[in-house]
Order: C-alpha cells, then sequence, then structure tokens
C-alpha cells in the first residue's frame, strides 16, 4: 500500500483540536422554559374552563371601552358573545399547541376581521377588540398562577413575548381581512355604480332599479337632467374630465368606445351652464337637452349623442339647444340624404367642380344673411356674380330662394350635405 507523499515546505498536520466543551447556559435557559411552559398550558387548562366567564367580561370590557362596538352589542349582542367566545377559545387553545391550533386561529381572525369590514366597523375598534383581548387573556393567566402557585408567577416571564407576540400576529391578520374586504366591497360598489350608470345613459335602467340609482349616486328621482357626451380627448372619469365642464358643476361620468358621458343634475334655468365656454384642443363635446327625472336619462344620452355628433372633428361644444334644425337632419340621416338628393340632384349633369361652386355659393349666401354683397367679399368675386349663381341655382332646380318653403328646403338640405357621409 503506498503512502501519500507530502509536499516539501509544508508543515506536519498537528493534531484534531478536541471539540469545545458546550456551555451550560442554553441548557438552563431550555430548563426554564420548559418550566416556564409548564406553568403557561397549566394556568390556560383552567381558562379553557373557564371561557363563558372571560367571554361575558372581555364583552363587558367592550361595551365601556369601545363606541363602536357598543351599539354593535346593543344591536346584536348574541352574536358578538359568540365571536368573542370563538376568538377566546382559539387564542387560548393556541397557547397549549400552537402548531396543531394555528390555522383554525388564524381563520378565526381572518373571518372577524372581513365580517366586521363589511359591517363597517371601524378597523381602529375592531384591532382595539383583539388587544383588550389579549391584555383580559394575559392578565387571566397571571392571577391564576398567583392563585395555584404564587412563586411560578416569575416564570411567565419567559413566555410573556409569545403571548404578545400571537396578539401581534392576529392583529396583522384582522388586518390584512378587513383592508382586503374593505377593497372588494369598494371595488363591488363602484362596479354597481357603473353599471346603473351605464343602464340609466341606455335607457335599459328598469324601473325597480331608480330607487337605488338614485341612492349610488347621491341623485333625486325626480330632477332635471342634462348629459354631456365628449369624444376625441377620452377623458372618461380621469380628472381632466372636469375641464370640459363649467365652473361648480358635479357630473358622474361613464367611459364609453365612442364618447364618455357624463350624467349633470341642473336647476330649473331655461339653458343651464353646464360646459365651459372653451375646451382643450380637440376635445368634442355635446351637451343634450334637459329632461325631467333619471328615468328619462336615457333619451338625455340620445339627445347629447346628437349634438356630439353636430361637433367639428377639430374640437369645441355644441349645445343641442342651439342647433335643433341640424339635429333633426342628423336625427334621420335617412331622410336628410334623401333631401338633399332632391334639391341637388339637378346637378348632377353639371361637371363637378361646376356643381360645387354653386352649393358653395348657396352656402355662403345663407351664412351672410342673404347678403349678395358680403357673400361676394368672402369668396372674392363681384356681387352681380353671386346673384347669376343663385339665380342658375334656380333655373335647374325650379326652387325659389324667395320662397319661403323653398328656403328651408334648401336650408336644411345643404345642412344634411354637410354634416351626412356622401
Amino acid at each position: 500500500m503506498r503512502h501519500a507523499v507530502r509536499p516539501r515546505g509544508l508543515p506536519r498536520p498537528g493534531p484534531v483540536p478536541a471539540p469545545a466543551p458546550r456551555s451550560r447556559i442554553p441548557r438552563v435557559r431550555s430548563l426554564i422554559d420548559a418550566d416556564a411552559l409548564r406553568v403557561l398550558h397549566r394556568a390556560a387548562r383552567v381558562l379553557l374552563d373557564e371561557l363563558p366567564r372571560l367571554t361575558d367580561q372581555l364583552v363587558a370590557v367592550l361595551q365601556d371601552q369601545e363606541p363602536a362596538y357598543r351599539s354593535a352589542i346593543e344591536h346584536d349582542a348574541a352574536e358578538i358573545w359568540q365571536e368573542v367566545h370563538r376568538s377566546l377559545r382559539h387564542s387560548i387553545s393556541s397557547l397549549l399547541d400552537p402548531r396543531g391550533a394555528r390555522d383554525a386561529a388564524r381563520r378565526c381572525s381572518w373571518k372577524i376581521g372581513a365580517t366586521r369590514a363589511e359591517q363597517g366597523l371601524p378597523l381602529d375598534a375592531v384591532l382595539h377588540a383583539f388587544r383588550l383581548g389579549g391584555s383580559l387573556v394575559w392578565q387571566g393567566l397571571v392571577d391564576e398562577t398567583s392563585r395555584a402557585a404564587p412563586e411560578d408567577v416569575r416564570l411567565l416571564v419567559h413566555v410573556a413575548s409569545d403571548v404578545w407576540h400571537f396578539v401581534d400576529e392576529h392583529c396583522t391578520v384582522v388586518a390584512d381581512a378587513y383592508r382586503q374586504t374593505e377593497r372588494h366591497l369598494a371595488w363591488r360598489r363602484e362596479n354597481r355604480v357603473r353599471l346603473l350608470t351605464g343602464a340609466l345613459l341606455d335607457g335599459t335602467s328598469r324601473i325597480a332599479d331608480l330607487p337605488e340609482a338614485a341612492l349610488a349616486l347621491e341623485l333625486p328621482e325626480q330632477g332635471r337632467y342634462v348629459v354631456v357626451a365628449v369624444g376625441g380627448g377620452g377623458l372618461g372619469a380621469c380628472p381632466g374630465a372636469q375641464a370640459v365642464l363649467a365652473e361648480g358643476v358635479r357630473v358622474h361620468w361613464h367611459t364609453g368606445v365612442d364618447a364618455d358621458h357624463g350624467i349633470v343634475r341642473v336647476g330649473d334655468d331655461t339653458e343651464p351652464v353646464v360646459v365651459a365656454d372653451e375646451q382643450p384642443p380637440g376635445v368634442r363635446v355635446g351637451v343634450g337637452s334637459a329632461v325631467e327625472g333619471l328615468a328619462a336619462v336615457g333619451e338625455a344620452r340620445r339627445l347629447a349623442d346628437t349634438a356630439l355628433s353636430l361637433c367639428p372633428q377639430t374640437g369645441g361644444t355644441v349645445r343641442l339647444t342651439e342647433h335643433l334644425p341640424a339635429a333633426l337632419v342628423v336625427s334621420s340621416p335617412d331622410l336628410g340624404t334623401a333631401l338633399a338628393d332632391r334639391l341637388f340632384g339637378p346637378l348632377a349633369h353639371l361637371e363637378p367642380a361646376d356643381a360645387e361652386i354653386l352649393l358653395d355659393t348657396l352656402a355662403t349666401w345663407l351664412a351672410c344673411d342673404g347678403s349678395a354683397q358680403r357673400a361676394s367679399r368672402r369668396l372674392y368675386c363681384h356681387r352681380n356674380t353671386v346673384l347669376n349663381r343663385l339665380r342658375r341655382y334656380e333655373q335647374l332646380t325650379g326652387r325659389s330662394l324667395s320662397r319661403p318653403f323653398d328656403l328651408v328646403e334648401v336650408t336644411l338640405a345643404l345642412t344634411a350635405r354637410r354634416l351626412l357621409p356622401r
């Protein structure tokens, strides 16, 4: 058998050092902990047998020291008693069997946090109740040990941190459950408000749902309402949406695909001021006519959409009450198209450029309140040129621009030509 060769220059290995003697402190500590646990378990078993008395005591303390629980106890004393009893039982059982009772105790605390959040009890009150319960259990352990074995009270100091760590841990569980439930409830409320608002705007809200909608939106069923339609800016319920409104106007926004809609309660003014005079660049705003009652908000939304359809693509504000003839045209596009075809069809045999000149002259003349002189300045031509073009239109179509009925038809047909797709 070959022996390993030790490289030159390296010192010979010395003897393996003997293990250092173990400290006696951990052993002493473990003995103290064992004695402390024995004292803790003995007192905890007594408290477990006295749960009804402890429950009565804690309920009385809550009623005396926590106003939020005072009203809850007055409302349903039996339910509060059972909850306190379960919580104390799980807490004391966890002192006797930390591993075996841990999950059940945490589930109990979680349920309490979630239930109190659903009932709207303040979180501070719930956490205060848990700390009062922890104080009651700790005092019970001290009192029982003082009665049964006064010399062992000093040993409880070694388990005090474990007891209060349990209380802190379960306060955290309660707070997490409370906040999670609170967030879920807030989401449900917001979603319900969104659904109710959407149904009002769509006109699909049931009569039976109106009281709930009024309560959720904090609006009266019987009131005067205007709907604002906003497009081009993608505003919806973001902070910038308020920019389209007049100062002090309160609105309930509902985000849509093509436009966002806001429900605004207005007063009895004949023409309420709902939107600001100037809008952010590119934002298009349509303001519908006022309607009576939440049940009519669907019609108000339709009117707002009509106003929005009249708004230029470059942006601006259109109030429906100021553009009713145009609203009539876009509300019935088939009839508007038919009217335009009837009034301008005879120009179809002209060159497109010639027909365009006649129609532009006609529209400009109407925009100038029938003044050929003003129209000529806008069109950069002579006044007689304007009059000649108008007479030519009358000859080609058989219409008379001096006849009121024909003039109304021509005006509506030009509006249809401008607003409706060709």
